[in-house]
Order: C-alpha cells, then structure tokens, then sequence
C-alpha cells in the first residue's frame, strides 16, 4: 500500500486541523481527557515493567520499549493530545483556522490532557497498582517524580523541544501510513527515542509527577519513600507547575511548532 507523501501529510493535517478547531469544546474537552488517560497509561504500563531494574540504561531502554503504546492509543483512537496539536500552527499560518481558533484548541485540549492524566494518577496512587514489588513500584514512582521536579528551568525546557520534535515526527509518520501496521510502525521508533534520550513530554509528566505526590501522600507508601532517601521536598504541586509542567509545555510548544513550521515552508501547498 502506498504511503503518503510529505506534501500530503501536510496538507492533509491542515485539513484536519479545521476540523480540531470547529469542533465544539465539550469533545475537544472529552477527547483530551481520554488523550490524557491514554499518555498515562504508557507510563503506568512502562514504570511498571522498569521499576525493578537497576542500570539506568535499561529503565530508559524498557520504558522506551514500552511506553510509545499511549501514542500509538492516542492517534488510532482519534483523541486530542496537546503537543501533537502544536502542529495546528501550519492552518492557521496558512490562513485555515484563525489564531483564536489554534489557541482555544490549545487551551482546552491542555487542561483535558492534565484532567485525565492526574485523575490516573490518583487512581494508580490510592487504589494498589503501585503495591507491587511491596511498594517498591511507589518508591520509584516517588523518584522520578522528585527528579522531573527537580530539573533546572532552562534544562526542563531545552528538553521539551527535543520532545516534541521526535512527538510532532511521529505524528506526521503515522499519517504516512494508511494502515494499522504502518502507523504503529511509524509511532513507535521515534516515541521510544524521546524516551530513551531523557526527554521531557508534558503531558506524560502530568501523570509521573503527580502520581509521585499522591504516593507519598499515599500512608502505605510514605515510609517507604522516606527510607529510600528521596527528596520528598520536591514533591509538591508548586514545584510540578513551575519547576517542570511550564517550562516543559513551552518547550513542547517550540519544538512542534518548528516541525510545523518546517514541513510548512518546505512541503506545504500554500493557498493562493
């Protein structure tokens, strides 16, 4: 089966961003709460798996193994995924979609994302998925959410460019393809290297990084984080907001932006 090719991938996520931009906000809201769910249970499903290793190389490469299956839900379910929606630029750049429209999108698709992947992430801290290993899925949920929170600004934020870079790449690649095989395909080498690269996706940190504060605030699991040394200091929403989730959804923002901006200058049929 044929793939489709750069020019129409753009043009063709030009047309569907019309769409995400009239649709009305009570599905966008919807889609994006699903959208949010869909992203933390990737990183349920790929801590859950790494949490027991101990070479850092292997947590990043067993979580990057793993977690692409949120993407892979997000786009063949049809939902809305802020960061992938960065690439809404090139309509309203083109003149399909007015500026208003690309921000309401972003706006509400944003606040569904966070809606869904905080509410997983109270129900995996205070309903028993971070009992196994006897908590010790809790401790590292703990840790990697102090060490998100503990990012420097600027750090935080170069690393979601590079995020959603291979994201954006990602999305365009699965709209290559007319098939099941090939979208997944498409999805998962990209998705698996931001991951194994370090790099900072702010919707799935809207999972990571409350699950770690409501494991700690879990009193099953707050011993446990104690004794394994954790800054616990850092697991706090005032650091979540302005420690990691703003620097890294502007980051976000930049680097899909400049997928956009280049498949647009480079392969867009530009209206006349």
């Amino acid at each position: 089966m044929a793939i489709f090719s750069p020019t129409e991938i753009t043009d063709n996520y030009m047309r569907a961003s019309v769409g995400k931009a009239a649709s009305p906000a009570w599905r966008l809201f919807l889609l994006a709460v699903a959208a949010g769910v869909l992203i933390g249970l990737g990183a349920v499903t790929s801590s859950t798996a790494a949490h027991g290793l101990e070479n850092a190389g292997l947590v990043r490469l067993m979580s990057g193994l793993i977690f692409p299956v949120g993407l892979m839900m997000v786009i063949l379910m049809g939902t809305e995924l802020f960061t992938g929606n960065a690439l809404m630029v090139t309509a309203a750049i083109d003149g399909q979609i007015t500026w208003g429209r690309l921000f309401r999108n972003w706006g509400i698709v944003f606040l569904g994302n966070l809606v869904g992947a905080v509410a997983l992430a109270a129900c995996m801290a205070f309903f028993g998925q971070l009992n196994i290993g006897g908590g010790d899925l809790a401790v590292y949920t703990a840790k990697v959410a102090a060490a998100k929170n503990a990012l420097p600004w600027m750090n935080a934020f170069v690393l979601g460019i590079f995020c959603n870079l291979m994201v954006c790449i990602a999305v365009y690649q699965a709209n290559t393809a007319q098939d099941t095989a090939g979208k997944v395909l498409a999805i998962f080498f990209p998705i698996m290297g931001f991951v194994l690269a370090g790099f900072e996706h702010c919707v799935a940190d809207m999972y990571y990084v409350p699950a770690g504060i409501f494991a700690y605030m879990n009193p099953a699991y707050t011993g446990l984080i104690d004794a394994a040394g954790i800054n616990v200091a850092l697991l706090n929403f005032g650091d979540f907001i302005f420690a990691n989730l703003i620097p890294v959804t502007l980051g976000n923002i930049v680097g899909g932006v400049a997928v956009g901006l280049v498949m647009y200058a480079c392969h867009g049929t530009k209206r006349a």
